[in-house]
Order: structure tokens, then C-alpha cells, then sequence
């Protein structure tokens, strides 16, 4: 049939006299086409969406934002907003012949000011269209995004709403959704960052128990886990959960504390990338919150209870996570509890850590120590070898991290502009190149560098070697400088840390990876301005056989990145012509040891 557009109509006249046929949980329901005397029974009877309603009002407190995806009739979301006391709710329905009866409903009930009906579907993947098919079926129930060619339809085009707006401007703390199958594709695309509980109904009869399996995993992997007494197989009432969900922003639990007697400190026990480490409790239970999480995923779960007697820490120390020696994951991950220093209300007697490797065992290394006393501490740095109990462990959570804690929690941010570094003071040249050439080969360099160099000293840049230099140097510089040019690396994590909000960086970007989007986040996080990110390599290549991106090498379009960087405003725009280095040079510079990423 032909597309229709999809126009709300005006309220039902029943409705503005005051007449209903049914009631549920206080909840008025006036009389409509879609009301069945079996729909009609079942709602008297709190059976209709009874499973979701139920698991609503277990999961919404008050004040909270609630979006509901699939209104249907209304009277899901108007139980929500009369009994649940949410502050708003949002809901989106796609069948614009409901959405004058919904009106009627929450007018009815003198709801209308704390939920809204739009007839709009919410699209979570990105470059959603403006309107999308929507299939209309004699009973509203089967009326659906999917077509079915079994089945008579009539189609309209509704209007389409990003998810990601959505969800900024609304920030839902529960979310409700009942969309007749749509929930699949959703769920592959949508953040659900910020959302504590979910109630959602599966329609396996659309997408198979397949799609109806990885719905689930989907949820469990954003970190909730089920309410056991509100599910069944088909309708989920899950809750999100420390244990399982890594820490967020604007999560309360990342920026408070909590205090342990007797805690017992469990170092890793073999090399790995995730491992058993972590903070137990004297009964020997799991204490998530200890946890380090990276990109959504736990790098250190609950470890066995030691056996045997075990060593006994003395005094109250604050607990730091895992200690690296890697100087980029030491600054991003091992400081990220440092934030609690800002609001001991008592005096510590040291900061405690568990090794990365195993083989380190109690060893603190120089830096470590310089970078946590910038925190503007004297408290002492320990790393436990073996399982300790400690007589009075202070547990931050994890303030700053890798992936979606890049930016920080506010008392993390504060924290550290408020005391890091603040002892130091500027000392270094306006316009400053932080190279990467002095690295041994293998460790993610860019081919042509020497070259690029020789440029931008043309252009008036200093160029920088940063680990030739001890901390306090580093900072001193990364403070003075009024333009920074800096390949892809670590170096920019410090830089984000103490670079003065004017200071203009472009970041060359020397590998396929995510860690690009960390820096990118990191520096306009910290000094609320992005850098610019350049990406111009002529190929890749990488050590022969397998090898992470992390060892990858760029080869620099210096063509390209001359533009670039003449456009941004980093060089003068008349300079002589950039030349890339011919490939029998580079093939000169590789030798036999890599090979062309294809």
C-alpha cells in the first residue's frame, strides 16, 4: 500500500468527559477501539503487560527519568508515572492511530505534565533517516517495524529520533521498552551508560532464539544482571551492578569511598591479561568496587580466599589498585584512586598496590613515586608481594581509567587541577615537537619522523625526546608551551594533565587504534579544548608474523600532513614543498623484520 504520514490526531471526546471502562493500579482507562472485552478483563484484573508493570515499579524510585519505547495503549508508562513518582516520563510511540487514545488516557488521569507521548521512533544507530516504514496490523499488538509479508499491513512513515540526543538531554535512569522486536537492532547500537534498571519484553518469533540470546547478552555485557523474582523468559527486569559494570562518569560509587577492617589484599598469581587480584573482605567476600576496569571490561576479578595465616599490615592505607610499569598505564590507570587523597578526613599511613606482573612483586620503581607525590603526598608507595590482610583499607573507586572513565569523575578532575604538578612551574619553549624517533624500532614509530623533524625545526619547534628527560622536566616543558605537535603516544596523557587550557596540540596519529579516541577525549576532558588529530600515513606495517597494532609503524604522507598542519595554523602556509620518502628507502629502514599490512 502507499506510504501515509503519520499525524496525530485530537484528543478523544469519552476521555474529556471523564468515562473509562477500566482501571489498574489506580490508573483510569477510557474507552477505545483497541479495548477488547478480554483486554478490558485482563486489565481489571492487573494481568495486561502485568509482568512489566510489576518489574517496573520494583525497579523506578522517585524522581527518577524514565523513556519508555512502545507506549501501546498508555497505560504501562501512566502506572509508571501515578505510582512509581518518576520526575518524567518520556515515551515513544510508533502507531500514530494510538496516539490520540494515549493522550486521552493521560489526560484522564491528570498525567500530562510529567509524561509525554511522541510519535516518533527512536533510532540508536547513527544516520538515522528522517521518517522510517512502520507496519500497522488489524490489532495494535502486531504492529511492528518489520514487515511480514504473511500478514495484511498498512504502512505510514513515522519520524525518526536519534537515541544518542535522547539520551543526553533526558539522561533516563530506567528504561522501559516493549517494541515488538526492534529491541535487537537497538540494543547492538545504543549506550547505556547512565541507566540503572531496564524492563524489557524479547520477541524471539522475530528474530529467533538467537537474536533473542544475544539481546541478552547484550544487556549483561552493559552490566546488569536479572531480578530474578520480575523475570521470565521472555520479559527481563534487570538492575545494573557494581560487579558486573565498570565504572562510569556520573556513576555515585566511582567517586565515594568505603572503608574495610581486616581487608585482605590478593595479588596476581600469574601473568595474564585479566587475572584473580583484587580486595576481600575478612569474611572472604568479593569487594567490586576495588576492582580495575578497562573499556567495559574487569582486568582484575575476585580472587580466591588465601589459605593460611597471612601477614598483617598495620596502620590505615589507602587502597591504589594495580601498580604498572608501563609510564602511560601507570598515569592512567594506577593514579586513578589518587583522587581520594583530596578527602581523607584522617591521616594514611601509606598508599597500597597490588604488581601487574607478578614477577615485580614488591618492587616501586623511581617514577612511580615522583608521579604520586605531585599528588602533593609524603604517604609512602607499597606494592604486596603476597596476600596480606590489612588492618584499615580505604577504597576509592576508580576515578579516571581507558574507554568511558577517560574523562574522568568530576572529584577526579578537581583533584588533580587542584594539586597535580602544582609545585612545578613553567619552563620550555612556545612551540615544541614531542617525538617518538629515539624509541627502539618496534615500538609503534613513524617512518619518515627524522624527516618531519627536520621540518618543523624549520618552523621554529623545539624538538623533544620526553624519555630523556626525568618528570619534573617533562611537565615544566608541556607547561610553557603555547603550540604542541605530538605523535600518538603516552606522552600525550601527562600532556593532558598539566597543558594550560590555551595551549594548542595536534596529535599524529601513527596506528589504527582506539587509544586515539582515548587521548582525544583525555585532552579536551582536562583542558576543554580537543586536539586536533591528524591521520595521514601512505601505509602500515607491522613485526612479521602476529603483532598488536600497539607495534604497528606509520609511514608519513608528508604531503598531506604539511596541509593539515599549514590549515590548522601549526605552520606557516609558503614553506617549501613537504617530500614523502621514497619506498626503496623505506624498505631500507624496515630490513627484513616487517612486512606491508594489507
Amino acid at each position: 500500500m502507499p506510504a501515509k504520514t503519520a499525524k496525530p490526531k485530537a484528543a478523544s471526546a469519552k476521555a474529556a468527559a471523564g468515562k473509562h471502562v477500566a482501571e489498574c493500579h489506580g490508573v483510569k482507562v477510557p474507552d477505545s477501539p483497541m479495548l477488547t472485552p478480554v483486554r478490558i478483563e485482563r486489565i481489571n484484573a492487573a494481568r495486561y503487560e502485568g509482568q512489566e508493570i510489576a518489574g517496573a515499579l520494583e525497579v523506578i524510585r522517585e524522581g527518577d527519568k524514565v523513556l519508555e519505547m512502545g507506549a501501546g495503549i498508555g497505560l504501562v508508562g501512566a502506572i509508571v508515572a501515578k505510582n512509581g513518582k518518576p520526575s518524567k516520563v518520556v515515551s515513544f510511540e510508533a502507531n500514530p492511530n494510538l496516539i490520540e487514545h494515549i493522550n486521552a488516557l493521560y489526560k484522564l488521569n491528570r498525567l500530562s505534565k510529567t509524561i509525554e507521548v511522541r510519535n516518533e521512533v527512536l533510532i540508536s544507530a547513527a544516520d538515522a533517516p528522517e521518517t522510517v516504514a512502520f507496519h500497522i496490523r488489524n490489532s495494535y499488538l502486531g504492529s511492528s517495524l518489520i514487515e511480514d509479508n504473511n500478514r495484511a499491513t498498512t504502512r505510514v512513515d513515522v519520524p525518526t529520533a536519534q537515541y544518542a540526543k535522547l539520551h543526553k538531554d533526558l539522561a533516563p535512569d530506567v528504561l522501559l521498552m516493549d517494541i515488538e522486536g526492534g529491541e535487537l537492532d537497538f540494543l547492538r547500537h545504543a549506550s547505556l551508560d547512565g541507566i540503572r534498571a531496564i524492563v524489557i519484553e524479547f520477541h524471539p518469533d522475530v528474530y529467533g532464539r538467537e537474536g533473542m540470546r544475544e539481546c541478552k547478552t547484550l544487556i549483561e555485557k552493559a552490566g546488569f544482571a536479572k531480578l530474578s523474582d520480575h523475570c521470565t523468559r521472555f520479559v527481563w527486569t534487570c538492575v545494573r551492578d557494581v560487579a558486573l559494570q565498570g565504572p562510569l562518569p556520573d556513576l555515585a560509587w566511582t567517586s565515594e569511598t568505603t572503608s574495610l577492617e581486616n581487608a585482605i589484599v590478593v595479588p596476581p598469581h600469574e601473568q595474564d591479561f585479566v587475572q584473580q587480584a583484587g580486595v576481600l573482605t575478612a569474611e572472604g567476600s568479593y569487594h567490586a568496587e576495588g576492582a580495575l576496569w578497562r573499556n567495559g571490561r574487569a582486568l582484575t576479578i575476585a580472587p580466591q580466599m588465601p589459605e593460611g595465616p597471612l601477614k598483617t599490615r598495620k596502620g590505615t592505607w589507602l587502597w591504589g589498585g594495580v601498580l604498572w610499569m608501563h609510564f602511560g598505564h601507570f598515569l592512567v590507570e594506577s593514579m586513578s584512586r589518587l583522587w581520594a587523597l583530596d578527602h581523607l578526613n584522617e591521616e594514611i599511613d601509606g598508599i597500597l598496590f597490588v604488581p601487574k606482573r607478578p614477577r615485580n612483586a614488591d618492587e616501586v620503581s623511581q617514577f612511580q613515586r615522583d608521579l604520586v607525590r605531585l599528588m602533593g603526598t609524603d604517604a609512602p608507595v607499597a606494592c604486596a608481594a603476597a596476600p596480606e590482610q590489612v588492618e584499615r583499607l580505604i577504597v576509592p573507586g576508580q576515578g579516571f581509567g581507558l574507554g568511558p572513565m577517560i574523562t574522568g569523575t568530576d572529584a577526579f578532575r578537581d583533584a588533580f587541577a587542584k594539586n597535580f604538578a602544582k609545585s612545578v612551574a613553567a619552563d620550555g619553549p612556545d612551540k615544541l615537537y614531542v617525538s617518538r624517533s629515539k624509541l627502539p624500532s618496534g615500538r609503534g614509530n613513524l617512518i619518515g619522523e627524522p624527516e618531519l623533524e627536520a621540518r618543523l625545526n624549520a618552523e621554529g619547534y623545539t624538538i623533544y625526546h620526553p624519555e630523556k628527560h626525568d618528570i619534573h622536566h617533562q611537565i615544566a616543558t608541556y607547561k610553557g608551551a603555547k603550540k604542541v605537535i605530538a605523535a600518538e603516544g603516552s606522552t600525550l596523557h601527562m600532556l593532558a594533565m598539566v597543558a594550560d587550557p590555551a595551549t594548542e596540540v595536534a596529535m599524529i596519529v601513527r596506528r589504527p587504534s582506539g587509544a586515539t579516541r582515548n587521548l582525544e577525549r583525555h585532552l579536551e576532558a582536562f583542558t576543554g579544548r580537543a586536539p586536533v588529530s591528524i591521520t595521514h600515513l601512505l601505509r602500515s606495517w607491522k613485526p612479521l608474523g602476529a603483532a598488536k597494532p600497539r607495534m604497528w609503524m606509520g609511514e608519513l604522507d608528508m604531503p598531506a600532513l604539511q596541509s593539515s598542519l599549514a590549515e590548522a595554523g601549526f605552520i606557516s602556509k609558503t614553506g617549501k614543498p613537504w617530500i614523502s620518502l621514497e619506498p626503496a628507502e623505506v624498505q631500507s629502514r624496515l630490513g627484513d623484520r616487517f612486512e606491508e599490512v594489507t
